[in-house]
């Protein structure tokens, strides 16, 4: 979403350009040198906050602008009640934490769900350097003009779409705070560098995941974020359930599912031995996907399930055998 920046300029007001470039500079972080030249003097002004709403959100919105529309319903076993808690939770507009080990499920789920429920969603992929103008908006200088452009957190709070923020430990503490008011009972976004409260639309949500295994020796999320998220825990789906999720997902034979299901079993006993996270369903399905194009399977499982897990000497060696044996 892209809007020129316009206000009124203070003291005495010029006609023409000069009044319109006075406007811009008065509210611009970073000034172009066009209207540094011709307004050389200038401060900035405080706005009054006004909450916006905007309509409700159309096909119209793009990837352009992160927002995707997920066409049919991706494949999702449910292994518990998370579709009916979550379809409760965006009926209420609470906002939900999913927490589960990596690769057990939780990014496809938030897919099923955004089209099942039929909203537009926007996927964040949190990390170090994300700043809170990443998320909110930030002013561009494009040819002459100074135009505001939404960050993708604006954007779905506009537009009622399903706002995901995945792996949100990886962000800073700093910069995670700024979602804090569209989680309690304001449902509002203040954007501190045009002055706007963006009021969220109805259908916006937001959902936030977490690893709480390895991350939570090094990273966590304070409890004044935390305790504003209605929690789904996730975990490894039961051996035939997950199997019947590798078959339908690479397209194995259900006996070659069930092997590689079973291989991963093993693998993550291994987590005793200093293996910081065991193979997810994700690494299974890639396994899978080899296999049935003809990968011999030792192979397969070489190259997708063995290689991303370690480059322990020990572990590997473990691992292999363990692929020996299974398969």
């Amino acid at each position: 979403m892209q809007f020129i920046v316009r206000g009124v300029s203070e003291g005495r007001q010029n006609a023409g350009e000069t009044g319109h470039w006075r406007a811009i500079v008065r509210q611009c972080d970073v000034i172009p040198s066009v209207a540094r030249d011709r307004f050389p003097y200038h401060r900035r002004s405080i706005m009054s906050l006004k909450p916006t709403r905007q309509a409700q959100p159309t096909k119209d919105l793009s990837l352009e602008q992160g927002v995707r529309w997920i066409e049919g319903e991706p494949y999702y076993l449910p292994s518990g009640n998370e579709v009916a808690v979550f379809t409760k939770c965006h009926e209420r507009g609470l906002p939900v934490m999913l927490k589960g080990p990596t690769g057990c499920g939780k990014t496809r789920f938030i897919e099923h769900m955004a089209a099942k429920l039929k909203r537009p969603l926007i996927t964040i992929a949190c990390h170090d350097d994300l700043s809170a103008s990443d998320l909110t908006g930030r002013y561009l200088i494009r040819g002459e003009e100074t135009v505001w452009v939404d960050g993708p957190l604006t954007t779905a709070a506009r537009h009622g779409a399903i706002c995901y923020l995945d792996e949100v430990v990886e962000a800073r503490q700093d910069t995670i705070v700024v979602i804090h008011p569209l989680t309690d009972d304001r449902h509002i976004l203040p954007i501190e560098k045009t002055g706007e409260l963006v009021e969220a639309a109805p259908g916006f949500q937001l959902v936030i995941s977490y690893n709480p295994g390895y991350q939570h020796a090094v990273k966590d999320l304070k409890p004044s974020t935390r305790q504003r998220f209605v929690t789904i825990d996730f975990d490894f789906p039961p051996a035939s359930s997950e199997a019947e999720i590798v078959a339908h997902e690479s397209g194995v034979k259900k006996q070659t599912a069930q092997a590689l299901v079973e291989l991963a079993r093993r693998v993550r006993r291994l987590k005793e031995q200093g293996l910081s996270e065991g193979p997810g369903t994700r690494l299974l399905i890639a396994a899978g996907r080899l296999i049935a194009d003809g990968i011999p399977p030792v192979q397969a499982c070489q190259a997708a399930l063995i290689g991303p897990l370690t480059d322990d000497p020990d572990l590997l060696s473990a691992i292999a055998d363990l692929v020996a044996a299974t398969l």
